[in-house]
């Protein structure tokens, strides 16, 4: 088909500053994905050459308890972090669309957390949630409760990371923000004239109308809470008794703790299909409740 000069030009320039991302990809991104595929149906353990061993890799996965339990672990860890930080974001949001004196400086405030370091994040949450001097346990002690140990219980270890990362979610605070600001005020002062009252209004037209930002916050929250590792490897390792064990850390172990490459690789590629499986299936459920305006 043919194009005009203008529009020959436009996609030159287009290629030419695509082409670093470009490069980019291929080199540190396409490229290590087909490498971990190849070797994971090869035993591959750095000091020596690959080795060829088709689908063991996968047969031995399938026969490994530790891998059915970091997936369990994973899936509890996701569902409900994911589900947390939504709830904490989306109210959070709701708090700060509100009018006030001072504004800015609380949705500064409550977005600072997603700047701060990894290991920065950790270390100030092992001393909140230690069992004896943390803060979440003395505020509870103060209406009576024994606070557990949260990072050295196997039954509070998982919710205690969830509480972990509800701290930082600035990101999804500011989609919903963004989302709520989108929201005609005539709906709701239809609902207001109609007699309804704030959680009336809140139900029937806020979560309506944000069901798309709320399903793609909890997409990706989702979806990043299943990859997580870092945090977990430097507050527990994995602890108590493999009690938060998620796939992202039995990654890391075999690949730089044991050195079997292969079969990291192998675990890989089966934490990738369940991120596949459960945002399909995500998707097949938005259908009921997930509601887009039609213009």
């Amino acid at each position: 088909m043919a194009t005009s000069p203008l529009l020959r030009r436009e996609a030159r320039r287009f290629h030419l500053f695509a082409l670093p991302w470009s490069i980019g990809f291929v080199f540190f991104t396409g490229g290590p994905i087909v490498v971990s595929l190849v070797l994971s149906f090869t035993r591959y353990e750095l000091l020596s050459s690959p080795q060829w061993v088709g689908l063991d890799n996968y047969a031995q996965l399938l026969r490994d308890p530790d891998f059915w339990m970091a997936t369990r672990n994973t899936v509890y860890f996701g569902a409900a972090s994911a589900a947390a930080g939504v709830v904490y974001s989306l109210a959070a949001a709701l708090l700060l669309n509100i009018k006030v004196r001072g504004q800015a400086v609380f949705r500064t405030i409550i977005y600072m957390p997603s700047v701060i370091s990894g290991i920065a994040t950790a270390l100030l949450w092992i001393h909140v949630l230690h069992p004896d001097y943390g803060l979440v346990n003395y505020l509870i002690g103060l209406v009576g409760i024994q606070g557990p140990g949260w990072l050295t219980d196997a039954s509070w270890a998982i919710p205690g990371l969830v509480i972990m990362t509800t701290w930082t979610t600035g990101n999804a605070m500011i989609i919903f923000l963004a989302g709520l600001q989108g929201v005609p005020a005539s709906l709701y002062e239809a609902a207001h004239i109609d007699g309804a009252g704030w959680w009336s209004r809140f139900r029937h037209v806020t979560v309506p109308m944000m069901s798309p930002v709320i399903f793609f916050n909890l997409v990706v929250g989702f979806i990043g809470s299943l990859q997580a590792y870092q945090l977990i490897l430097f507050m527990t390792d994995g602890g108590p008794a493999n009690s938060t064990l998620v796939l992202g850390l039995y990654v890391y172990r075999y690949a730089f703790k044991y050195f079997e490459m292969g079969y990291a690789s192998t675990i890989a590629w089966a934490l990738f299909f369940l991120v596949i499986v459960f945002t399909v299936i995500q998707f097949g459920l938005a259908r009921r409740w997930v509601h887009y305006e039609v213009k």
